[in-house]
């Protein structure tokens, strides 16, 4: 197996670079990865820290600095060192210096601004924590979406992936025993979601939370028929009421979100052509 030293640098939060190098790092089979991850990184007396470490484990080098002087001084020493330095964002901002016809303003963090779209965001956190597993049905109107479907089909999880998206999102899990609320038949603006999974799978991801709660495994909440039902009724109310159907068996949260915001954005659009 292959070992490699990751150097990420970058001036704001990093959170755009490690995602780059994530992406990147799926491609590659049988590679130890060992990151050193530099957050803003902004003086180049934090910089010669860091590169006193990064001498001290040469590999590649990732970063997004847009201060000149430190970008420099950082590629100065990396080429001294003979070590590689890539700058991803740079193609991506040569193209639309070139459009627009301007340059970029060299502002680290500029993407992090407290603008209304933050402020949305943080509101549709709240809202989503506020309305996990079925709470405070009445407001469920105020949505932008809702996400039905049988315990542990990852419903919170996603609902919270979708509130850092800036989704107000609410969820409630479909029991047979327990018919969900009218409220959730008569909803006009939230888009209403169907989550559905494999029974096995959903076996296995149930009984693994008992286990980690120490308790009996043996109950209808893992049994084989118990749950096939479960996950029928559950489809079935999906189909009576048409609303579209993700399955997440074999899908992560952040594609399980992906396909659902796409579902969100066809909408406005028809909604959008049927007012023109």
């Amino acid at each position: 197996m292959l070992r490699l030293h990751l150097h990420l640098l970058s001036d704001s939060t990093g959170e755009t670079l490690e995602n780059i190098a994530k992406a990147a790092l799926a491609q590659y089979d049988d590679v130890e990865t060992v990151r050193h991850f530099w957050p803003m990184v902004r003086t180049e007396t934090h910089l010669d820290r860091i590169l006193q470490e990064i001498a001290q484990n040469p590999g590649l080098v990732i970063f997004t600095l847009v201060n000149p002087v430190t970008r420099t001084a950082l590629e100065t020493r990396c080429k001294a060192l003979g070590l590689p330095t890539v700058a991803p964002l740079d193609p991506v901002n040569d193209a639309l210096s070139v459009l627009l016809g301007q340059q970029a303003k060299a502002r680290p963090g500029r993407q992090h601004v407290l603008d209304a779209a933050y402020f949305a965001r943080v509101d549709a956190i709240q809202f989503t924590i506020a309305h996990d597993d079925g709470i405070a049905h009445e407001e469920w109107e105020e949505a932008d979406i809702l996400l039905a479907g049988v315990s542990r089909s990852s419903k919170t999880p996603t609902s919270i992936y979708l509130a850092n998206r800036g989704f107000k999102t609410a969820n409630i899990p479909i029991v047979v025993e327990s018919p969900p609320p009218r409220a959730l038949f008569s909803l006009k603006n939230p888009l209403v979601v169907g989550l559905t999974t494999s029974t096995d799978r959903l076996i296995q991801i149930r009984r693994n939370r008992l286990l980690s709660l120490n308790q009996a495994t043996e109950t209808n909440y893992v049994d084989q028929d118990a749950v096939a039902r479960e996950i029928a009724y559950a489809r079935r109310m999906f189909a009576d009421n048409g609303w579209p159907v993700i399955d997440v068996t074999r899908r992560s949260i952040e594609e399980t979100a992906a396909a659902i915001i796409a579902l969100v954005n066809e909408r406005r659009g028809l909604a959008a052509r049927n007012t023109d």
